[in-house]
């Protein structure tokens, strides 16, 4: 599919999840992103880059002790978002409408990076890699929760088979994992499955440039 339609269809697929998303989704997948959160590590003053931050579910997670930038594709996801800051009295929370292929950050800006069900949703899983590599510092962290395809003969082949069906609601059920990250030169150091029947993959990688 043309990235720029797929594009549009993402965008179209979270304005129209924004108003309901929390409800549907923060209880299936809270789990992976709490154990997302402590793999990051984050130590007091560091900055944080968190890609596809969406309506900001994972907000309440972080140390107060951190700088965080959310970027998103979806103006409606980040207005969620907005709300949860000011909710939570949040000060050192920057967001941003921002294209992950494309980010208007300078090189080794921040110390981490992480994408809590994104990799899957975006156009262009590779370029946003290679743009969190980018962004990250020398040894920093870039932690990944994702569903992968299946290993599994007759699972993998069903998720190939919905893929055309799932792209149109935002994201691809058949994302291979292992030829995904050889690609961008990513090695996992920790790799774990999580969430109900341990149907997503948990990843942190030290960024080695």
């Amino acid at each position: 599919m043309d990235r720029a339609l797929e594009k549009r269809q993402v965008k179209r697929a979270y304005k129209f999840y924004a108003p309901a998303y929390d409800f549907v989704f923060d209880w299936i997948f809270h789990p992976g992103r709490e154990q997302a959160m402590r793999l990051l590590d984050i130590k007091r003053n560091d900055h944080v880059l968190e890609v596809g931050i969406g309506t900001g579910l994972n907000l309440p997670l972080y140390p107060t002790h951190c700088h965080i930038t959310g970027i998103d594709l979806s103006e409606e996801m980040l207005e969620k978002a907005q709300d949860k800051i000011i909710e939570l009295g949040l000060n050192s929370v920057t967001l941003k409408v921002m294209d992950a292929t494309v980010m208007d950050f300078g090189d080794s800006e921040f110390d981490s990076a992480v994408a809590t069900y994104t990799i899957s949703a975006v156009p262009d899983p590779v370029g946003v890699l290679r743009e969190m590599r980018r962004v990250v510092k020398p040894g920093g962290s870039i932690v990944l929760l994702n569903h992968f395809r299946s290993d599994r003969r007759v699972v993998g082949r069903l998720e190939d088979l919905v893929s055309p069906v799932c792209t149109r609601l935002g994201w691809k059920s058949n994302l291979p994992f292992e030829p995904l990250l050889k690609q961008v030169g990513l090695i996992p150091d920790i790799s774990t499955k999580v969430n109900l029947f341990n149907g997503w993959r948990l990843i942190k990688c030290v960024n080695r440039k």
